[in-house]
């Protein structure tokens, strides 16, 4: 244990607008001490997802919403420090819900959503993004639901964050071209030049239904969407007949403190498609098969990853705030360890 006190992210205030430094308080605690059953985390790094602001707000999915004064949810990856477990001994690398914090206990019981990291030759911070539920997330969703078949047409949005930039390279590896829509000519030729798109389409400054009529002129097959709102509503029109949505993020609707209605709902009607909503812990028995298949295709050069990456435990609420300002390229992470070697 290399400090003696805790620091913590706690919330301050609930957003009714965009999110601001100022909802959230640092605060400092002693260290924590597992009790029977129990072993302690060092955080090393923590993950900063779209989803948060509805942490602070109402909850979401399977979690509630973060009370006034209580430390911030977030998962971390980090490595056991002392433990009363012998299930989970000093030294494991693990990834979990460890919270914005220096230190967290946990008892690992099944359900608690704590996992050990098994890529150990990997950087410990790929256990929160491509070998992690950043990247299980890809991988599940076009498996599942997304279910690709050589030739086809896959369309992702934001496809230059977190799951997004993962996910262009699963479709395109599953056999379809890949066309994927994010927010800055930076980001779109990251996404053909790195990523191996086929196209990019800038949201912010092109017509996407136009652009998609001209790229995909048989229509959208798989439509990988994690921002909902507008993009959803300009991609329904192309959408090819039984064609496939995985409507896995709204990072546009986070910042709404309304729905966005949509115009073209009735295009899933008419085009026999399939629309479903993606929950990633409903997949946890796919987890060892993504993180498998996704470490050979990295091991042998067919899928790469990016990180984005800000240094110490004061940065994430400004990780947050860039996060939702789309300033991020590839997974947003925090490294809150320094001088952690992975």
């Amino acid at each position: 244990m290399t400090q003696a006190v805790n620091r913590q992210w706690c919330l301050a205030a609930r957003p009714t607008g965009a999110v601001r430094e100022d909802h959230f308080r640092m605060r400092t605690v002693p260290v924590p001490v597992p009790g029977e059953g129990q072993f302690l985390v060092r955080t090393h790094y923590l993950s900063v997802a779209p989803v948060m602001r509805r942490y602070m707000i109402d909850g979401a999915g399977i979690e509630k919403a973060v009370e006034i004064g209580e430390v911030m949810l977030g998962r971390g990856a980090g490595v056991i420090v002392a433990s009363n477990n012998p299930d989970w001994p000093v030294g494991t690398r693990v990834q979990g819900k460890l919270g914005w914090q220096d230190y967290a206990v946990a008892d690992g019981a099944p359900g608690s959503l704590m996992f050990r990291v098994e890529q150990t030759a990997a950087p410990l911070s790929t256990a929160l993004g491509v070998l992690g539920i950043t990247g299980f997330t890809a991988y599940c969703a076009l498996k599942d639901i997304g279910r690709p078949r050589t030739g086809e047409t896959c369309v992702v949005s934001g496809a230059a964050g977190g799951v997004g930039s993962i996910a262009v390279q699963v479709a395109r590896l599953m056999g379809c071209r890949v066309i994927g829509i994010a927010g800055s000519p930076e980001k779109c030729r990251m996404l053909t030049d790195d990523l191996g798109c086929d196209a990019a389409i800038d949201y912010r400054t092109e017509d996407v239904t136009a652009r998609l009529r001209d790229l995909a002129p048989d229509g959208v097959d798989v439509f990988f969407d994690n921002v909902g709102g507008a993009v959803l509503d300009a991609v329904l029109p192309r959408l090819a007949r039984y064609a496939r949505v995985i409507s896995c993020g709204r990072i546009s609707q986070y910042l709404r403190d309304g729905p966005h209605a949509l115009k073209n709902w009735e295009e899933l009607g008419a085009k026999r498609a399939l629309f479903q909503g993606f929950f990633v812990y409903d997949y946890e028995p796919l987890f060892a098969e993504a993180e498998r298949v996704m470490a050979g295709w990295i091991a042998d050069g067919r899928l790469t990853y990016r990180e984005d990456v800000l240094t110490g435990l004061e940065s994430m609420p400004k990780a947050l705030i860039r996060l939702y300002e789309g300033r991020n390229m590839g997974k947003q992470i925090v490294k809150v360890v320094r001088d952690c070697d992975g």
